[in-house]
């Protein structure tokens, strides 16, 4: 599989572009008149304060608490980086806070505590209990984790967890119960070997023996050995908790006859030889990050019978815990939990195991470019499962009821279910899927614009990003200048750079214009100047003769002139039913906007046209479409001629007997709005509408900006659908990543 590379110039841009960091704060209600102050603050809020003050309980219904996670590190294990301190740990927990944002919608704020000693930092954990829902604690060094974690969970009444404890321990409990599974083996007579005595190691071993490991089926290791019952060198406490009575004294030797393999520990711990000397269908979980234990690879090689996972996303069954603890604070934030308790953990783990036993969505098998079903390459869900954010919070929730850990029970779990499916933004999934299939085309893309630093900067990303070759239109002595006054002047040699005065194929590109263009009024100088002087020609006359895949331009210039330019290879006017769909990515949901590129005024054939491409954009992405022709009337009323072709177009696509839903003209709130929509039963759509075809382009481009400039929505777009070859035309204020973006729906084949 083709390895992505990241650039110490790419990870910095992204941290300090379009602002320094990776969250900002929101507020939640209005804040625009003296009343809304005055409500938010004083003295309307002294309210809701003599409230909490009475019942403290009440503190979940009238603040934040019920939905806000700290995440609080003081820096002593930053990833595999070692003691970097507080304040060098600082991206990685706001990593952290976004991840639990973005897989389970959970409001979180990173706190990064300038102290190594244990005590003082309880303390000051423990003072910050009123604030937060629940305590996650990460990337603290053993045996001072342990120490925190227990004290903090004795004097707080609030979970806490830690999550580089617990979250590797319940995703390794998931994958071993179906790996078990599998190999019809019991968990309460398998012989387990684990290496790596730090945080994730005992937790492992502990989550595993609560839910039936035998105490000396259990051997862990270190870097001096196996910890027997009687060993002094290099034990403490938290070791000496699982030293087993055995005569084995190496991991070697305890590793012979096993049946599992649990690794967190080091690169290269483990040999072929050790993984021969394993039981018949050995489970290994080599969870050492970056590099496994020993990769599957080499497992297999001598062990076909193997089942191995492993900490990576380029291997199959990757051991990631973004699979276990936004989801857990979920569940135990809607029960308004006390703790997360062994129960929740397994419940977890349960729920994780069960999900990957069941079929998989189109969507994931989509996303991953390939089909994934239960078996030994898929003993745990993906991380980008939609399934994840609806079945493991009600798990969990219900493990903390059934044990006293819940101070509110959620009474209606259906409704709960039906609340969190739509807690989650579709429009992450829809882009990951994008590009995961732009990785598993490997198209050939032809940038055309090379003379633009954020063009080549989206190239060298989309072949770094192995999702395919980076074709270049420029100069190459400008692109050198260029990368290197960007950071990155290494990429130079990874790129192939085009153009008119190295290429042995301009004769037959001039020979292809001339017969497209001579009855148009060129003569044969002027193809030559087009086809040798203009980058955006050159370009699509490579994907025209098969030199490219994919071709993305417009940076540079305004689409309209791009699109002039494109027509001289390509039919991709109106004439011939091409059409420009924008994509506008807000609050969770998507929307598409057509025609934002080609049309000026349509007609009702071109509106039904426009609505048939935007459909097929539309699944191309994944959705379903609703079509609503939007106009400033709604049903006839008011009656005005200029909304006349928005109500025929819909009887256009009738006669054309298309296949997803239509209807119009309505205005956009009753296109969007399902209240609005309910004031007309007779209307057909089954929901809000994901596509607004607009009266004309005019409508269309002021629609897009002022959502973008007014709301802040992401635009992806527009996308030229309805021509033979993939072609995207970016805007002349895109920025390199939303370049890529476009790259890969040209990757894709989007419309």
């Amino acid at each position: 599989m083709t390895k992505t590379r990241l650039t110490r110039e790419e990870a910095l841009a992204f941290h300090m572009e379009p602002t320094p960091g990776k969250f900002e704060i929101t507020a939640t209600v209005p804040m625009a008149t003296q009343r809304d102050l005055s409500l938010a603050y004083s003295p309307g809020v002294a309210v809701p304060c003599e409230e909490i003050a009475a019942a403290p309980e009440t503190a979940y219904d009238y603040t934040n608490k019920g939905n806000l996670v700290a995440v609080i590190s003081n820096g002593t294990a930053v990833l595999g980086l070692g003691n970097l301190g507080a304040l060098a740990s600082k991206p990685v927990m706001e990593g952290k806070s976004v991840l639990f944002k973005r897989f389970a919608d959970v409001n979180s704020i990173d706190i990064e505590l300038d102290t190594e000693d244990p005590e003082a930092f309880i303390n000051a954990v423990r003072l910050m209990g009123p604030t937060f829902g629940g305590i996650n604690l990460e990337d603290i060094k053993a045996p001072e984790c342990f120490i925190i974690e227990q004290r903090l969970k004795e004097v707080m009444d609030i979970p806490v967890f830690h999550d580089d404890q617990h979250g590797t321990a319940v995703i390794c409990a998931a994958g071993l119960i179906n790996a078990l599974h599998i190999s019809g083996k019991k968990i309460e007579d398998v012989r387990i070997v684990l290496n790596g005595a730090g945080a994730a190691g005992i937790a492992c071993l502990e989550l595993l023996k609560s839910m039936g490991a035998k105490h000396d089926n259990c051997i862990m290791c270190d870097t001096k050995g196996v910890i027997y019952q009687g060993r002094t060198d290099g034990m403490n406490q938290w070791k000496s908790a699982h030293a087993a009575r055995t005569d084995l004294r190496t991991l070697e030797e305890a590793m012979r006859g096993a049946d599992v393999f649990l690794g967190v520990s080091a690169k290269g711990a483990v040999t072929e030889a050790m993984v021969a000397s394993m039981a018949p269908d050995p489970v290994i979980f080599a969870m050492a990050n970056p590099d496994p234990e020993i990769t599957p690879e080499e497992a297999h090689a001598v062990r076909p019978d193997a089942i191995v996972a492993t900490g990576r996303s380029d291997y199959p069954n990757q051991v990631n815990n973004v699979l276990g603890f936004p989801y857990l604070f979920r569940g135990a934030l809607d029960i308004h939990a006390r703790a997360i308790n062994d129960e929740m953990k397994i419940a977890c783990a349960e729920a994780l195991a069960e999900l990957a036993r069941e079929d998989v969505p189109d969507e994931v098998a989509m996303a991953y470019g390939k089909n994934l079903s239960f078996g030994r390459d898929y003993i745990i869900p993906t991380p980008f499962d939609p399934r994840l954010i609806f079945r493991i919070p009600p798990a969990v929730a219900r493990a903390g009821m059934k044990t006293g850990a819940a101070r509110r029970p959620i009474i209606d779990m259906e409704a709960y279910e039906a609340s969190l499916k739509g807690r989650m933004d579709p429009t992450a999934n829809i882009l990951r899927g994008i590009h995961a299939r732009a990785r598993a085309n490997q198209a050939r893309m032809i940038f055309a614009e090379g003379d633009d630093p954020r063009v080549l900067r989206a190239a060298v990303s989309y072949q770094r990003s192995g999702l395919g070759k980076a074709l270049i239109v420029g100069r190459d002595y400008d692109v050198k200048a260029k990368l290197e006054a960007a950071g990155m002047g290494d990429a130079f040699s990874e790129l192939e750079v085009f153009n008119a005065a190295n290429t042995p194929h301009l004769e037959p590109y001039k020979e292809f214009l001339y017969q497209r263009l001579q009855r148009k009024g060129f003569d044969r100088h002027d193809i030559h100047r087009l086809a040798a002087r203009d980058r955006h020609v050159f370009s699509a006359l490579m994907l025209a003769h098969g030199h490219g895949d994919g071709l993305v331009t417009g940076a540079t210039r305004k689409a309209a002139h791009v699109m002039e330019l494109i027509n001289h290879v390509f039919d991709a006017d109106a004439a011939h039913g091409a059409a420009g769909i924008t994509a506008l990515l807000h609050k969770g949901r998507i929307v598409l906007i057509a025609d934002t590129l080609v049309h000026e005024w349509p007609d009702e054939n071109d509106l039904a046209t426009i609505a048939q491409r935007a459909a097929d954009v539309a699944r191309d992405l994944g959705l379903e479409p609703r079509v609503a022709f939007v106009s400033f009337s709604t049903f006839g009323y008011p009656r005005s001629e200029r909304a006349e072709k928005m109500h025929r177009a819909p009887k256009v696509l009738e006669a054309r007997g298309v296949d997803f839903e239509f209807e119009g003209e309505m205005t956009v709130d009753v296109a969007l709005n399902p209240k609005a929509q309910a004031v007309y039963p007779f209307q057909r759509l089954t929901g809000p509408a994901n596509i607004l075809v607009v009266p004309a382009r005019h409508s269309a481009s002021i629609s897009v900006k002022l959502m973008q400039e007014m709301a802040g929505a992401t635009v992806i777009g527009p996308i030229l659908s309805g021509v033979d070859q993939s072609i995207q035309i970016c805007s002349t204020n895109s920025t390199a990543n939303d370049i890529l973006n476009m790259a890969m729906l040209a990757a894709c084949k989007v419309g």
